[in-house]
């Protein structure tokens, strides 16, 4: 069957920043890829806009395609076609990409076909069935927000019932998941963030506390005797730290002893991985004070070097999709040619939540 040339993004070079790589990223035409072997073509339906979308295209993730590439590492559609030796899938399928076995973040041969693409090649085994409460916008977004925060929240900071977790970066893709997934294990959740609009929203969607980390000027504020007093004088038990810089700190000094601080990101330092600027140190007298547990949780990486890792996560996350107990928040959908302004929001932080770009409009 022939299919039809659609359209992908490609990323012809890196940038100086992200935003600089807008330049060098284009709407280019896309032949049909022929899947072969075991592979397979899905027609993609929905990608999310990620963060990490914008950091590997400035280089500063972990590891980067090389260019040429299509970024979007998330994707979710339909099977379109299959290679002969593809098993477990067929065409008509919805399914949603692994996003570790294929497209930019995975490691090996599919990581140019991203999901900003009309058409994405995939090996067979990187086709996960859509639960059927969840539409493709909901689907494309499921695995990266809550496999973050379930890594760090169950496999690191060991979240137990009773616990009270503090989530920094609420308003985000992967804070919201922690908000929500926190809620699940039975923890009290306070939600930090910078916008009183975006916190109500995460209130809605679980959050048992809302806290502002900065004053109407924007700048850092004081919230330490907050946390005080929302857990009684004790300080929180779990620290979900997207954030870094100055939250990272005063988030510190609100714990209870013994509390496990989990770092998850650095959205508001983004250059500090380049060692343009580092202000996402800890002050080591209240870590050893409080006796608190600094836990890095980089849940790609830790997958990458143990595989193990995935099952019981996959398991649980998809579970309770299928159950429906969780459920993502998609905030904006973009057309296809609206790509550099999602991004650009995305940067910017416009919405609470996922971002989703849809390549056949």
């Amino acid at each position: 069957m022939s299919l039809p040339t659609g359209r992908h993004a490609v990323q012809t070079a890196l940038g100086a920043s992200p935003l600089d790589a807008l330049d060098y990223l284009r709407l280019e035409p896309q032949p049909a890829p022929e899947p072969r072997g075991d592979e397979i073509l899905i027609e993609v339906n929905a990608a999310t806009v990620g963060w990490v979308d914008l950091l590997m295209s400035s280089g500063q993730y972990q590891h980067v395609p090389e260019p040429p590439y299509t970024p979007g590492l998330e994707l979710a559609g339909v099977v379109a076609a299959v290679g002969p030796d593809a098993a477990g899938v067929a065409v008509g399928d919805a399914v949603i990409a692994d996003g570790l076995l294929t497209g930019p973040r995975s490691l090996g041969a599919y990581r140019r076909y991203g999901g900003f693409a009309s058409w994405a090649l995939a090996p067979a085994r990187a086709a996960i069935p859509l639960p059927s409460c969840l539409s493709f916008d909901e689907g494309a977004c499921l695995l990266g927000g809550y496999e973050t925060a379930y890594h760090a929240l169950v496999y690191r900071a060991h979240v137990q019932a009773g616990d009270v977790v503090l989530v920094l970066g609420a308003t985000g893709s992967t804070g919201l998941a922690a908000v929500q997934l926190a809620k699940l294990l039975g923890a009290t959740v306070i939600a930090a963030g910078r916008t009183p609009s975006k916190l109500e929203l995460v209130r809605q969607h679980g959050a048992d506390y809302v806290l502002q980390t900065v004053d109407e000027a924007g700048a850092p504020r004081r919230f330490r005797d907050d946390l005080k007093t929302m857990t009684g004088g004790r300080g929180v038990d779990v620290v979900y730290d997207a954030v870094g810089g100055d939250a990272s700190v005063e988030a510190l000094r609100g714990t209870a002893f013994g509390a496990r601080f989990v770092l998850v990101g650095w959205t508001s330092t983004p250059f500090a991985a380049r060692g343009e600027r580092d202000p996402n140190v800890l002050p080591t007298n209240l870590i050893l004070m409080k006796g608190v547990d600094v836990l890095g949780s980089p849940a790609a990486i830790a997958v990458h070097r143990d595989p193990s890792l995935r099952e019981e996560r996959l398991h649980a996350i998809l579970g309770w999709a299928r159950e429906g107990a969780l459920r993502p928040l998609v905030s904006k959908t973009y057309g296809f040619d609206e790509l550099h302004a999602a991004l650009r929001d995305k940067w910017a932080s416009r919405h609470v939540g996922n971002v989703i770009v849809h390549p056949s409009a």
